[in-house]
């Protein structure tokens, strides 16, 4: 029997490793068996972390989106297989991503289809961020050629996922569901939250077991694409921190996000999307996540340790519309203030912060069948 392959797309911030976690549980409880992959431009993610923490085997490709890496993709599927036969594949390619369709499902299909039945490509949006980027609502978005990759994410989404409603009142909902439909007609539209659980069954009942269609992917300038996603920022960095005394580990991750949106903030850079996770030493099962999606926005903690902190790994993966070096010193500043008031150590493991590559797609199937 083929396996299913459901990828979910959709730009920094938007919620697909948390949306993808509660799929898996879903399709867990239904009797399946999941291998998740995760995706990044380089090592030290914290969605790998998240999905480890959770007990559901994952294989991570770094170095590139899927689309240009197209062949450590099956790879990767080929581990999940040999290791643990999963009947469902669950993709997130990263945030900055998009002809997923062209580079990705396509090819799946052509060359792979007798090994997995492709699912409708859905695409995230995090509803606070549409409004302004679509322009619906006034506010602080990124600059035209950022969101240009963020409008051809949603142009080639067969179903256009609109995460956080609790975040946003009736109203708000139903202007951003109207501007979606106008502006991409042939997708789906479908209102979850993956915090409260509302909306997610219809999504899953859509995804689960389906096939893709089979339209022409969008025409996509590659140059306009990849200076898209030049203008974007990336750092990642593993931290090793220890404590004199017991200290408080989710204080320690509020009092850092918000001493590195105030230094981006004073450099007028866009934060896309700030995750940490803060595992203890001796803490088995325990864990801190913190999420920061915009630079005028408040941090959110969705896992909170139990127990003070003696001595732990701390992993931060920032993105933003800015200069890598920028972000490299916002966290490193920040980090440094912070452990010094809360009296901990911090050590770097490993720092790396870049401007995404030109994407060079490993191969590009405008369609299905030619």
């Amino acid at each position: 029997m083929r396996a299913d392959y459901i990828m979910v797309g959709g730009f920094l911030g938007a919620g697909k490793t948390t949306v993808l976690l509660r799929l898996a549980d879903h399709l867990t409880a239904a009797g399946r068996r999941v291998g998740l992959i995760t995706n990044d431009q380089s090592v030290g993610l914290v969605d790998t972390a998240l999905v480890e923490a959770r007990g559901f085997p994952v294989q991570e490709i770094t170095g590139g989106c899927f689309c240009c890496r197209f062949n450590s993709l099956t790879a990767a599927a080929a581990r999940l297989t040999a290791d643990t036969r999963p009947d469902v594949f669950l993709a997130e390619p990263v945030g900055s991503c998009t002809d997923l369709r062209a580079s990705v499902q396509y090819p799946l299909r052509r060359l792979y289809g007798d090994a997995y039945r492709i699912a409708p490509l859905s695409v995230l949006v995090d509803p606070l961020r549409a409004l302004r980027v679509l322009g619906v609502e006034p506010g602080k978005a990124f600059s035209p050629k950022v969101r240009y990759v963020f409008s051809k994410q949603l142009e080639e989404a067969e179903v256009i996922v609109i995460n956080k409603i609790d975040a946003i009142d009736a109203l708000r909902r139903r202007r951003l569901q109207e501007a979606l439909q106008a502006m991409f007609p042939a997708a789906e539209i479908h209102a979850v939250s993956a915090r409260t659980g509302d909306g997610l069954d219809r999504w899953f009942a859509r995804v689960s077991g389906a096939d893709s269609d089979s339209r022409p992917a969008p025409d996509l300038d590659y140059e306009e694409y990849a200076d898209g996603e030049a203008l974007l920022g990336w750092f990642n960095g593993t931290f090793s921190v220890e404590s004199g005394a017991p200290a408080d580990g989710n204080r320690l991750l509020v009092d850092l996000a918000h001493a590195i949106r105030s230094r981006l903030h004073a450099g007028d850079i866009e934060i896309a999307h700030c995750k940490m996770t803060l595992t203890p030493d001796d803490g088995v099962g325990d864990l801190a996540v913190l999420n920061l999606v915009g630079t005028d926005r408040d941090p959110e903690m969705s896992h909170r340790l139990d127990e003070a902190l003696v001595g732990g790994e701390l992993i931060v993966n920032l993105r933003a519309e800015g200069d890598p070096a920028a972000l490299h010193e916002a966290v490193s500043t920040s980090l440094a203030q912070v452990a010094r008031e809360a009296g901990a150590r911090v050590a770097p493991v490993h720092t790396e912060h870049f401007r995404p590559a030109k994407p060079s797609p490993t191969y590009r199937m405008a369609t299905v069948e030619g």
